[in-house]
């Protein structure tokens, strides 16, 4: 097959415009001991390019320009600055737009198609705008009503102020959504940050770190980008008392060992984890609706935490349901994420893969069914053979109980559950250890709603309802995590709150 506009072109040129320097108190550098590490293309297995690799040394001068730029500079106090700072970012990041979508669709193996919405254009849209909005917007202090016990003389302010160092630590997935999701509201609250990327897609968080260097007045210190493959430098973001806060997007096992590091200094920790989300589809749901957010699973070949990866369907509509299901598994179109045409590309490295078909197989010896796929792609051109490639997959006859429905899997694969009345169904979705989203489907608004509230789960939609955007915030009950990124709740992550009460003078 001729290689012109496929991912091994894109990656290439990629990788002529990649930044592999990280950013350290204002400057793009190496590593300390000149130690890189490779950036490999999930669609294709090759090697992209390389990225200095951080040590120990690398990660102690970040914490301290962050912690010096927190302290010793007005960029905690001077609002702005910090929006004029974010409109420079704002606009380097589409200024390159282009670049970095290729750039994406290169080290995360994203379907182009995917750039469209979650991957690019949406967070580029107003992860930063929102946040930066909010500087003018947001009520930074207010005044307590009476004086509390000491009487009209007592005035009592509330006052909120940065957190102060916070170590942002993101995932492969979503790279560009998270990060900047992150950044916005932790930069124009005030906060220094040490950003740690995903080693599996490490170039679009160096390129926004060479953007800050080149187009940007951010002051040394305040925004550091320090990738690594190695998991004990970055474990020194959450032991080292100078960071004051850890915000993390990743697995919850990641999650709660990042809360055991950080409790003997006492860290603030926001943690957005992982996922297990149900789509309930009620007896009078409209069948045609079915399909297309049974298939919502494949989205970025289901590396999404908050995908409904649990079909949990009335028993009225399960046989007509499943046909139409495994027909439209079977003919999703898998392959190349930089043809247009892909929607299910590569999972992001071969580790993962090996974990989706694990997952499968454990399924089958627990006594499930697999309809539709459950394994790897035979039939990709020769240039994807070494991509991490996993077939949209099926499975029925699971116990809800079993592992296959109660643990999160980050690959195309839907477990079906049968219900036979709305209680059963509300009682199967909550049977999880996880809450982040969900979904309903109903023929009445009304019915839908109010299974959905009785849902524990940070967010849920109903027929279709889309509760995306930076205004909206996100996190989850239970495992999925502690805290919410975006809106109101999001900026107040990134924000301490100090009580002041000043005493008037008697008048004479």
């Amino acid at each position: 097959m001729d290689q012109q506009g496929t991912s091994v072109e894109l990656g290439l040129r990629a990788a002529k415009r990649a930044e592999p320097r990280m950013l350290i108190d204002g400057r793009l550098a190496a590593a300390a001991d000149g130690a890189e590490f490779d950036n490999i293309s999930p669609a294709t297995g090759r090697v992209l390019g390389a990225t200095a690799a951080a040590g120990p040394p690398d990660m102690d001068r970040a914490i301290a320009a962050a912690r010096r730029a927190f302290d010793d500079t007005d960029w905690s106090t001077n609002r702005a600055l910090r929006k004029r700072c974010l409109a420079q970012l704002q606009a380097a990041l589409e200024s390159e737009k282009e670049d970095l979508r290729e750039e994406l669709v290169a080290e995360v193996g994203c379907p182009i198609m995917s750039t469209g919405d979650a991957q690019l254009e949406w967070p580029l849209t107003d992860s930063l705008r929102y946040p930066s909005r909010l500087i003018d917007e947001f009520n930074w202090e207010r005044t307590l009503d009476g004086g509390g016990l000491f009487g009209d003389r007592n005035v009592r302010t509330v006052v909120k102020e940065p957190v102060g160092v916070v170590a942002a630590i993101t995932p492969s997935n979503y790279p560009i959504e998270v990060i900047l999701n992150k950044l916005g509201p932790a930069l124009a609250a005030g906060n220094t940050v040490v950003l740690k990327p995903d080693p599996n897609t490490p170039w679009n968080a160096t390129r926004i770190g060479r953007l800050v260097a080149e187009h940007t007045d951010i002051p040394p210190g305040v925004l550091a980008v320090v990738p690594t493959p190695h998991n004990e430098v970055a474990g020194l973001l959450a032991t080292d008392p100078r960071v004051d806060m850890v915000s993390f997007t990743g697995s919850t096992s990641v999650g709660k060992q990042l809360m055991r590091d950080g409790a003997d200094t006492i860290k603030r920790t926001f943690l957005e984890l992982g996922g297990k989300s149900a789509l309930i589809v009620l007896d009078d749901a409209n069948p045609a609706h079915i399909i297309g957010s049974a298939v919502g699973v494949c989205v970025h070949a289901g590396q999404a935490c908050a995908l409904t990866t649990r079909l949990v369907i009335h028993e009225s509509l399960y046989p007509e349901a499943l046909a139409a299901i495994t027909a439209a598994f079977q003919s999703v179109p898998v392959g190349d994420p930089a043809l247009p045409s892909t929607f299910v590309g590569p999972l992001v490295s071969a580790r993962q893969k090996q974990r989706v078909l694990d997952a499968c197989d454990r399924a089958r010896r627990d006594g499930a069914e697999i309809v539709v796929g459950g394994g790897g792609i035979d039939d990709l051109p020769d240039y994807l053979a070494g991509g991490h490639f996993v077939a949209p997959t099926v499975i029925i006859g699971a116990d809800p109980r079993s592992a296959i429905a109660q643990q999160e899997i980050f690959g195309p694969v839907l477990v079906v559950l049968p219900f036979r009345d709305d209680e059963e169904a509300i009682r199967i979705a909550n049977d999880s250890a996880y809450g982040l989203a969900g979904a309903v489907l109903s023929g009445s608004v009304e019915r839908g709603t109010a299974v959905a509230r009785r849902i524990r789960t940070g967010s849920i939609g109903v027929n279709g309802g889309m509760f995306y955007g930076a205004d909206a915030p996100f996190g989850g009950y239970k495992n999925s995590g502690v805290g919410r990124q975006c809106g109101i709740e999001g900026f107040g992550q990134y924000l301490e709150t100090k009580t002041l009460a000043v005493r008037a003078p008697r008048q004479s």
